[in-house]
């Protein structure tokens, strides 16, 4: 039986995704030329969306809204891969993209919000528990999130985590305290392979005082370094890898109540936030 040789025999160099990124180096394709392909095919008219947008990798907030009546389709938005739904929030209009699932997506959505108007972007996303802050579900604003994906690796030099702004983070983290709603402050771990967490790697995780393992932060947060751009990331932490029985409870409308509740807190003040 012949075996197949191994394509990595003799080879020493470093892994693709830390050679030859020149982060410094402009893009050729630019999320400005996708949406004016979009909108000459679609038709749409190339107006800006709400300046305060949400990503939503679960969907629940999405559907909540829906539910209700509250949200309607933003025509405008020319993006290829999402539907973006708008409502309102503290006297402002919100946009809101659901099932923006992992760094690669949600980044490729982030970086076509940015371009299309956003200035301040929100990611709640469901978590993992690592270390107990509180009795599940809850929040946590995420300080730092350990770059274990492959999206930040193309903004920003090789490094162990990326961080979030410091002063944007102080900034809302005084908001929602002020708004008398509790929200924790921590590290988390993002990854590509959620199937792949291995007990050495939770032990490791827990062992580096992360809270919390999700799937977009360290990409968003270096999108946000490399760009210049204003985004805030949260893990609402839910579960524990469904180790257990009745595990994935997220509270009323799957989370999604309490989730706008915060981004109303920062719709109030928005202003003050980004000034």
């Amino acid at each position: 039986m012949v075996k197949p040789s191994d394509p990595n025999a003799g080879k020493t160099s470093s892994p693709p995704i830390l050679r030859g990124k020149q982060h410094d180096a402009p893009s050729v394709f630019q999320p400005e030329g996708l949406l004016r392909e979009a909108r000459r095919q679609r038709g749409t008219t190339g107006e800006t969306i709400p300046e305060l947008c949400l990503l939503d990798p679960d969907g629940d907030i999405v559907r909540l809204l829906a539910s209700r009546g509250d949200a309607r389709l933003v025509d405008n938005w020319s993006c290829y891969h999402s539907d973006m739904y708008a409502f309102e929030s503290g006297g402002r209009q919100v946009g809101i993209v659901g099932c923006a699932v992992g760094a690669p997506y949600a980044v490729l959505v982030g970086e076509q919000m940015f371009a299309s108007g956003c200035r301040l972007l929100v990611s709640i996303t469901s978590s993992g528990e690592l270390k107990p802050l509180g009795p599940r579900p809850y929040f946590v604003l995420i300080e730092q999130a350990l770059r274990d994906e492959g999206t930040s690796y193309h903004y920003v030099p090789a490094g162990e985590f990326a961080a979030a702004d410091a002063g944007l983070l102080e900034r809302i983290h005084d908001t929602i305290s002020s708004a008398g709603l509790a929200i924790h402050r921590g590290r988390t771990w993002t990854t590509d392979a959620p199937f792949r967490e291995t007990q050495h790697l939770l032990d490791e995780g827990r062992r580096l005082g992360l809270a919390a393992v999700e799937m977009e932060t360290a990409a968003l947060y270096a999108l946000a370094q490399a760009r210049g751009f204003a985004v805030i990331c949260l893990a609402h932490v839910t579960n524990v890898m469904a180790a257990m029985e009745g595990d994935f409870e997220k509270g009323e409308g799957g989370g999604a109540v309490d989730a706008l509740r915060i981004v109303e807190a920062i719709s109030v003040k928005f202003e003050d936030i980004l000034a």
